[in-house]
């Protein structure tokens, strides 16, 4: 850490969380760091070893609900300090905002959210002269807050206005609006299970929903819920476990998985039957990878290879199946992964479409005629998936779509277009509760080679 920042003598309960969660939202809003890369791996913040479960829990949901509500917190705290945020200590910045998303939105007492909001501004050299103003701004907001809120409640708030806009032109105000306010709910936990998908929706308290996904609002360390050390599943967003469905029967033949890392659908694949060949450019994804697949009991060849200039020598006249979940700017998973939507700028969008016309096209040379090839991307814009697949098949004469039928995706009703491709958006599949709904933005085409 900076050496401006040090721990008081007597640690508080609780501190040390939110003192974490002050540095990981600093490394989201000022440092462009994702969160993964923050909370796992060899980069991941060096006291997150010693944070209790508990702590982790609550660090991590902090950060979350902070970011999801990020636009709504800015308009607030613009409106309880009459000089805006001090810009010259971020952590008072970082102070307030998770001060005020515990006070409006998290089970903690308001008591509890000022004083430990006015110790982290105590423990820092720069932001220390702003602990009165920290005070007096979250008790405000304990009186205040949620009727400020509530004079300008929107959607849109919270969602950057590039984004927003572009989801108004591509799927109409209202779809964009409801997919805003599905964002905004902390999605459920969804498992993807190698078999018997209604006894482990009854083991963890959730339901299977028609695709076989188990869902459930289950909270807490993964590796301690029932069945994961003995692999009987893995967490995978019920949207994202659809492509690999396209495929269609898979025992005994050759598929290729191209951008395959951290291996959910390589794990369908394999427990479909294909003989998978799983291809990823990072060594640590892959070794992520190959990690997940030997926790699951499921074998397949995994390989480090830039998947556009890989050649495969053993691949004989072709592979059966190719599947493309291609990089892309994965505006579909702000749900899970908030941090997205303030990362992103929408000139990412046009570098990342030239590597999926490149992924596709290489797919294409791998596939075998008469093969199928699934195209997918984690995408909300149609530049990353319906336009590239448009122009794939305008300039491929030997490349046709197979459309897919609402029946093979358990007639799940919307997500069919009528080109016959699939199109998930965050407000599908509603619920009563939306903790329990919701589905990450997905797009997938089927295509052959004739």
């Amino acid at each position: 850490m900076p050496s401006t920042r040090f721990a008081p003598p007597t640690e508080v309960p609780g501190l040390a969380a939110r003192r974490i969660a002050a540095d990981i939202l600093d490394g989201v809003l000022h440092k462009r760091r994702t969160l993964d890369e923050q909370l796992e791996g060899a980069a991941a913040h060096p006291a997150l070893k010693a944070l209790a479960d508990r702590d982790r829990a609550l660090m991590r949901r902090l950060v979350a609900t902070i970011l999801r509500r990020l636009g709504t917190l800015g308009h607030l705290l613009s409106r309880l300090l009459d000089r805006g945020v001090p810009t010259d200590a971020p952590r008072a910045q970082s102070a307030l905002l998770i001060g005020a998303a515990q006070i409006l939105w998290m089970d903690v007492p308001d008591h509890a959210a000022v004083d430990l909001s006015v110790r982290l501004v105590q423990s820092d050299r720069r932001a220390a002269k702003y602990a009165g103003l920290v005070n007096a701004v979250l008790r405000r907001c304990a009186r205040e807050g949620q009727g400020l809120i509530d004079e300008v409640r929107s959607e849109a708030l919270d969602i950057p206005p590039w984004l927003m806009a572009r989801w108004t032109t591509h799927y109409g105000e209202s779809t964009a609006k409801a997919m805003a306010a599905a964002i905004g709910h902390e999605p459920p936990l969804d498992l993807t299970v190698k078999v018997d998908a209604a006894h482990w929706a009854a083991r963890l308290h959730g339901e299977a929903l028609p695709t076989g996904t188990v869902r459930t609002a289950l909270q807490g360390p993964i590796a301690m819920l029932p069945g994961f050390s003995e692999g009987r599943w893995w967490v995978q967003d019920a949207a994202a476990a659809l492509p690999a469905r396209l495929f269609g029967d898979l025992k005994g033949r050759r598929v290729a998985d191209l951008c395959a890392a951290p291996g959910g659908k390589t794990a369908q694949l394999v427990l479909a039957g294909a003989e998978v060949t799983a291809i990823d450019r990072s060594p640590n994804r892959v070794a992520r990878l190959r990690e997940n697949l030997g926790r699951l009991s499921l074998d397949a060849r995994a390989l480090v290879a830039d998947a556009v200039e890989w050649q495969d020598d053993a691949a004989g006249g072709g592979f059966d199946g190719v599947l493309v979940d291609a990089p892309c700017s994965a505006t579909g998973t702000i749900r899970r992964h908030p941090d997205v939507a303030w990362l992103k700028q929408e000139s990412d969008i046009v570098a990342l479409t030239v590597l999926q016309s490149r992924l596709l096209q290489k797919a294409i040379a791998l596939l075998k005629p008469g093969g199928t090839l699934v195209y997918c991307t984690c995408s909300l814009e149609p530049e990353e998936g319906e336009r590239v697949v448009a122009a794939l098949l305008a300039s491929e004469a030997g490349v046709r779509r197979a459309p897919v039928s609402a029946a093979e995706i358990a007639g799940l009703e919307g997500i069919v277009t009528p080109a016959g491709e699939l199109r998930t958006l965050p407000c599908h599949l509603p619920r009563d509760d939306p903790k329990l709904g919701g589905l990450d933005g997905f797009y997938a085409a089927r295509l052959t080679k004739s």
